[in-house]
């Protein structure tokens, strides 16, 4: 059963066309991440899921209902949580759910029970009595989780809900989304973190407004690169990055760190004709070895 469905959604703004001909499907229980660079089309893709702005052309159905026509029952069934979500930080952690739980008509008899398993789910147990205003980055982040699914939707929009916000935090709220996803929500996360897009069931790579891949993280690893991938040492990077781009059987170079990702034709001998290649122009080599591909290997390679 499709929770979300996007077919050949297009949205301009003027001349300018930020989604283009967008098409996909998200299930129930679902973690479906959208993965690509600031301003590719991310925002404005969730924004006419959610119902806040309509789209150019092409048509999607969210929890059963039409983006276009039904936007207010969208917005019934949705939790979305905006880059910038609101947190009213004058007031306690514990006030900001009671708030949204009357914006979102929570029913009295349920109100206080689900404010304390929200508080227990985002570890904030202790804590809910303080001011928004005093909680790190990390807690406040949880919090505007807890505030986005105080009426338990059944579909959660995340709209780079991890940015700025350190590597821990991250993790703890990664594990949050997984226990939505075990109890059937179906979330749907966009992100510029390629880590953090490895641990959605399925990726959908976007670039310029185009959506160009759409799998799991392991199928999208084993099949999107065209060639064997190589990870080499050496020293100095750019002289060698310029000198592998020339020659034969390699496809892709790109700098990864301090290091060089390298896309070859496959063959048992490429890596030794590679080192050979370095070397024999002087350049001091540590290392070359073949390496399975990370989706940052992949994404780079499905823009080149």
């Amino acid at each position: 059963m499709y929770t979300v469905e996007a077919i050949n959604l297009t949205k301009k703004f003027g001349e300018f066309t930020a989604v283009n001909d967008v098409s996909f499907q998200v299930r129930r229980g679902e973690i479906f991440a959208f993965l690509g660079p600031n301003g590719c089309g991310k925002t404005t893709t969730i924004r006419m899921l959610c119902g806040i702005i309509v789209p150019t052309s092409g048509s999607g159905r969210v929890a059963g209902f039409d983006i276009r026509t039904e936007s207010d029952r969208v917005k019934e069934h949705i939790g979305y949580m905006s880059q910038r979500f609101s947190l009213y930080e004058e007031l306690t952690a514990r006030e900001n759910l009671e708030f949204y739980a009357g914006v979102y008509q929570v029913p009295q008899a349920k109100r206080q029970p689900r404010i304390d398993d929200l508080i227990a789910m985002a570890g904030l147990e202790g804590r809910d009595g303080e001011l928004t205003t005093n909680l790190s980055g990390g807690w406040r982040q949880r919090l505007a989780l807890a505030c986005s699914i105080v009426h338990s939707p059944p579909i959660l929009f995340l709209d780079e809900p991890t940015a700025g916000v350190d590597p821990v935090s991250r993790r703890r709220f990664w594990d949050m989304i997984y226990e939505l996803s075990e109890d059937g929500v179906s979330v749907f996360v966009t992100t510029h973190y390629m880590d953090e897009a490895e641990h959605a069931h399925r990726v959908s790579l976007m670039s310029a407004g185009r959506l160009i891949a759409c799998e799991s993280p392991e199928s999208l690893k084993g099949s999107s690169i065209p060639g064997s991938l190589l990870e080499v040492e050496c020293d100095p990077v750019v002289p060698a990055l310029e000198l592998l781009t020339a020659i034969e059987g390699v496809k892709e170079v790109a700098v990864y760190g301090s290091l060089l990702h390298v896309v070859v034709e496959p063959s048992e001998d490429r890596p030794a004709q590679v080192r050979e290649a370095l070397e024999s122009h002087g350049m001091d080599v540590r290392r070359v070895e073949a390496i399975r591909p990370s989706l940052e290997d992949v994404f780079i390679s499905a823009l080149s």
